[in-house]
C-alpha cells in the first residue's frame, strides 16, 4: 500500500470506531443545540458550528479520543492479510501462544475439578447481601484460599519463552557467538545502545529529568518550578499529545493523577462511573473461580507489601470488577492471545454453548495484582483508578503476559535485556552464565511485572511516567540491565544463582532515572 491510501484506511477505521461511541453522541447533540444560538448564521453554519465546537472544547475532546485510538491502532499491514496475522505476524509465535493458553486453561479446570468448585455460579440473596454490605472491607474477610494455588507463576512463563525457536531459522549462520551466550534463541530486532540514545534523546545527561537529585546544569529547585508550571498548563490545555511528550521527562507528584487521565483519555464521565457500578453488581451476584485466584493473588503479594498492603480493598474492588467487565475482550483485536473459552454447565463439547471464560478474557496469574497496586496511590475514587488501570493494562501490560514479536513484547523485552548485558557487559554476562545464574532467570521477574513491588513506589512511577510518555515498555528491559551493569563489582564476587540472588535482592533504595541515564548515555560503545 502506498502512503496516501494507508493514511485514508486508518483515517476511515478511527471514524469508524468513533461513530458508536458516547463521545460522538455527545457532540453531536451539542452541535445540534448550538443551532439555536443567534451567532449561527445559515450562510456560514459548518464553520460556526466548528468554531462552536472547539471553543466550547469538544474538539479537544475528539482530538484526544482520536489520539487514544492511534495509540492503539493495529500496525498497517497488507489488505489481504488473514485476521490472526494481524494480532500476531509470526506462524511459530502464534503457535507457541496457542499452546500456553491450553495449558493455563486446563489447570484452571483442573482446579475446578479437585475443589469441587464450578467455574461460575449465582449467588444465593442472602451472601449478595452480605457481600454488598462489606464491599469496602473485603480484606476484613478470610475465605479459606489454602487449597487455591495460582494457575501460573512467572517462572513457568519464562520456560515457555526459553523453548522459543522459528523453525526456518538457522542458528548457525550467527555471526556473533554471544547470541548463544542467552535464554531467548529467537531472531527479532530489538534496538541497541545507539539506537536506543536517538529514541530516548530527552533522557540524555544534560536534560532536566524529574527524579534526579542534582544537575549539572540547572539547579533541581529551577527546573522543578518551571516544569511544573509547564505541567499545569498541559493539565489545563487538556492534550493528550502535550501530556504524553511532557512525561518523557517524568510527572510531579501533584500533577502525575491528571497527567495520566490525559495521556490515557481516562476522563471518568458519568457514563464511566455507571460502567463500573454494573460491574460492581456483576461481583455480587456472581461468584467465579477466577475469583479466589485474585484473593490469593493479593494475599500473597499486595497484602504483604510495606507500600500497598493498606490498598487491600481497592485492589479486591478493582480486579474482581475488571474480570467481569466484556470491554476488555476489545484488546483481543490487537493482542496475540485469544481469550479462554469455556462450556455452559452440561453442555460441554457444543461449540455453540461456549463462552469466554472469565468474561475479560485474562486469567490472573501471581503477581497480577501489582499492576493495579501503584495507581492505589494516585487515585482514591474507585471508579477512576479502575478506568486508569484497564487503559494501562490493553496499552501496555497485556504485553508481558503473552507470547508476541511486539518490540515492547515481553520476548522482546527478554532478549533486548540479553543484547544489552552481552554488548556491554560481556565479562558478567559470561561470568553469570558459567556459574548457573542466567541473569534473564533473575530479571525476568521484574520485567513480568513492570518493576512493581520490587522498586520503591516514587521510583517506580517516575519509571512508568516514561512508559507511558514514550508508549513503550523498552525502558524496562533498559532498567533491568542497569540494574545488573550498577551491581556489576558485586556479581563478579558471586558463586552460585542462590548469592546472585542475594546481591540483587533488594532494589528498594535504587535511584530509577540516574541508572537508566548513566548505563543509556554514559556506556561506551
Amino acid at each position: 500500500m502506498d502512503e496516501g491510501s494507508e493514511l485514508s484506511l486508518t483515517i476511515a477505521h478511527i471514524v469508524q470506531r468513533l461513530k458508536g461511541s458516547h463521545l460522538h453522541s455527545q457532540i453531536e447533540r451539542r452541535a445540534k443545540e448550538c443551532l439555536h444560538q443567534p451567532d449561527i448564521k445559515l450562510d456560514s453554519l459548518k464553520e460556526d458550528v466548528r468554531s462552536f465546537l472547539k471553543t466550547s472544547g469538544w474538539e479537544r475532546q475528539l482530538q484526544n479520543a482520536v489520539y487514544r485510538e492511534l495509540q492503539v491502532q493495529l500496525p498497517p499491514s497488507h489488505p489481504a492479510a488473514p485476521p490472526e496475522h494481524l494480532k500476531e505476524p509470526l506462524a511459530y509465535m502464534r503457535a507457541a501462544q496457542a499452546g500456553w493458553e491450553k495449558r493455563v486453561l486446563k489447570s484452571l479446570n483442573s482446579m475446578s475439578t479437585e475443589l469441587g468448585v464450578p467455574l461460575a455460579r449465582m449467588r444465593p440473596a442472602a451472601e449478595q447481601k452480605e457481600l454488598a454490605n462489606k464491599w469496602n472491607e473485603m480484606g476484613t474477610d478470610e475465605p479459606d484460599l489454602t487449597s487455591v494455588r495460582p494457575v501460573y507463576a512467572p517462572k513457568d512463563f519464562l520456560e515457555v519463552l526459553v523453548s522459543l525457536r522459528n523453525p526456518n531459522h538457522d542458528s548457525s549462520e550467527d555471526v556473533s557467538v554471544r547470541s548463544h551466550w542467552g535464554l531467548i534463541q529467537v531472531p527479532l530486532n530489538v534496538r541497541d545502545i545507539p539506537q536506543l540514545r536517538r529514541v530516548y534523546s530527552e533522557l540524555n545527561l544534560t536534560s532536566g529529568q524529574l527524579g534526579i537529585d542534582d544537575h549539572a546544569h540547572i539547579h533541581p529547585d529551577l527546573f522543578e518550578n518551571e516544569y511544573v508550571q509547564i505541567g499545569k498548563k498541559v493539565v489545563m490545555e487538556q492534550d493528550s499529545a502535550a501530556a504524553q511528550q511532557y512525561s518523557r521527562q517524568g510527572c510531579s507528584t501533584g500533577l502525575r493523577a491528571d497527567l495520566w487521565a490525559l495521556i490515557l483519555n481516562s476522563n471518568n464521565q458519568p457514563q464511566d462511573v455507571m460502567h463500573y457500578e454494573q460491574l460492581t453488581a456483576g461481583v455480587i451476584q456472581h461468584d467465579l473461580l477466577v475469583d479466589n485466584l485474585i484473593y490469593k493473588d493479593v494475599k500473597l503479594t499486595a497484602s504483604n507489601d510495606d507500600y500497598y498492603f493498606v490498598f487491600e480493598d481497592f485492589l479486591y474492588q478493582v480486579l474482581l470488577c475488571f474480570s467481569r467487565d466484556t470491554a476488555v475482550l476489545e484488546h483481543f483485536r490487537y493482542n496475540s492471545a485469544t481469550p479462554p473459552r469455556s462450556f455452559i454447565q452440561g453442555k460441554g463439547g457444543e461449540e455453540e454453548c461456549a463462552v469466554v471464560y472469565p468474561p475479560n478474557g485474562v486469567i490472573p496469574f501471581h503477581g497480577f495484582s501489582m499492576y493495579v497496586a501503584p495507581l492505589c496511590f494516585l487515585y482514591n475514587e474507585p471508579s477512576k483508578l479502575y478506568s486508569v488501570f484497564r487503559e494501562i493494562y490493553i496499552r501496555y501490560f497485556f504485553r508481558l503476559h503473552s507470547i508476541s514479536s511486539s518490540p515492547s513484547g515481553i520476548v522482546s523485552l527478554c532478549l533486548q535485556f540479553e543484547r544489552l548485558l552481552q554488548t556491554h557487559l560481556p565479562q558478567l554476562f559470561y561470568h553469570l552464565r558459567q556459574i548457573g545464574a542466567q541473569p534473564l532467570r533473575i530479571a525476568f521477574k521484574w520485567m513480568v511485572r513492570a518493576f512493581s513491588g520490587y522498586l520503591s513506589t516514587d521510583q517506580l512511577l517516575l519509571l512508568w511516567d516514561r512508559i507511558l510518555g514514550y508508549d513503550s515498555l523498552e525502558v524496562v528491559a533498559v532498567l533491568a540491565a542497569a540494574v545488573f551493569a550498577f551491581r556489576a563489582e558485586n556479581l563478579m564476587e558471586v558463586t552460585s544463582l542462590g548469592s546472585a540472588e542475594a546481591v540483587l535482592a533488594d532494589l528498594s533504595t535504587l535511584k530509577v532515572m540516574p541508572l537508566i541515564q548513566i548505563f543509556l548515555f554514559a556506556t561506551a560503545i
